[in-house]
């Protein structure tokens, strides 16, 4: 048996003509330029797409101002008497849900605590039993772009309680209050004082007691020490002395006793 004659796959077909020069071109550079050519593509391409994200966060930004100012005229107690408030709703509504469809999304803060990332905070208020830097409201609302941070959201948030003064009367103990002061009534009290004893000084010395209510009496003299501090002294007779003469006697009783001695 004789195998039949295969058809070549270029039958039907023109050969393809080979420009002249081929063979000598370096394959190898045109590759390396090949190369280099599509980094710089890339690299092009990479900046437009940054540059049209950045065009598209500010669109978006601009497009959540106008939600707040949309919102702010939504309580404009005129514009809601004229029968706007309902216009001005339904043009907010549209345009969240536009938002949405570029998944821009509004942050849900309240009772959560205050994240530097996500919140700036406006304000505090106190509140007993809550945690310090909670969330407590929203005064604007912030936004999520996908997975970025698209704008602050501005925040009010718990602060902590005053510290309370201690009380000084309460954790004074009992009968440790100032001396000369009485227990509760702020008062200050009266302290005895003891009669100065001037024999204390000088117990050596007498103490001399002169009797002003009978002038004929005669001088007595209590020995120090006989006494106790505080005690009433007691005063006990001693024998009165004769008084001295007085000088102008004594000299004529030694003239009269001179004249005496001669007569003799």
């Amino acid at each position: 048996m004789t195998d039949a004659p295969t058809a070549s796959p270029l039958d039907g077909h023109r050969r393809l003509e080979i420009p002249p020069g081929v063979e000598e071109v370096d394959l190898e550079r045109k590759f390396v330029q090949l190369l280099f050519r599509s980094s710089l593509l890339g690299s092009k391409l990479t900046e437009q797409r940054q540059t049209a994200r950045a065009e598209q966060r500010d669109l978006l930004g601009i497009l959540v101002e106008v939600d707040d100012a949309l919102a702010a005229l939504g309580l404009d107690r005129e514009l809601v008497a004229l029968g706007r408030g309902e216009g001005i709703e339904a043009t907010r509504r549209r345009l969240l849900g536009r938002l949405a469809k570029a998944k821009v999304r509004p942050m849900r803060l309240e009772g959560m605590p205050a994240d530097p990332e996500l919140t700036e905070i406006v304000g505090t208020e106190v509140r007993p039993g809550v945690v310090p830097e909670t969330v407590l409201r929203t005064v604007v609302t912030g936004f999520f772009w996908e997975d970025e941070v698209l704008r602050r959201a501005q925040v009010v948030v718990a602060a902590p309680e005053p510290e309370r003064a201690p009380d000084t009367q309460a954790l004074q103990p009992e009968g440790t209050g100032e001396p000369g002061m009485t227990e509760g009534a702020g008062e200050p009290e009266a302290v005895p004082v003891e009669p100065a004893v001037e024999a204390a000084e000088a117990p050596e010395a007498a103490l001399t007691v002169e009797a002003a209510e009978a002038p004929d009496a005669a001088e007595t003299t209590v020995p120090a020490g006989a006494a106790g501090a505080g005690d009433p002294v007691a005063v006990q007779p001693v024998r009165a002395q004769p008084k001295a003469a007085p000088p102008r006697a004594r000299r004529k009783a030694t003239a009269a006793g001179k004249r005496a001695k001669r007569k003799k």
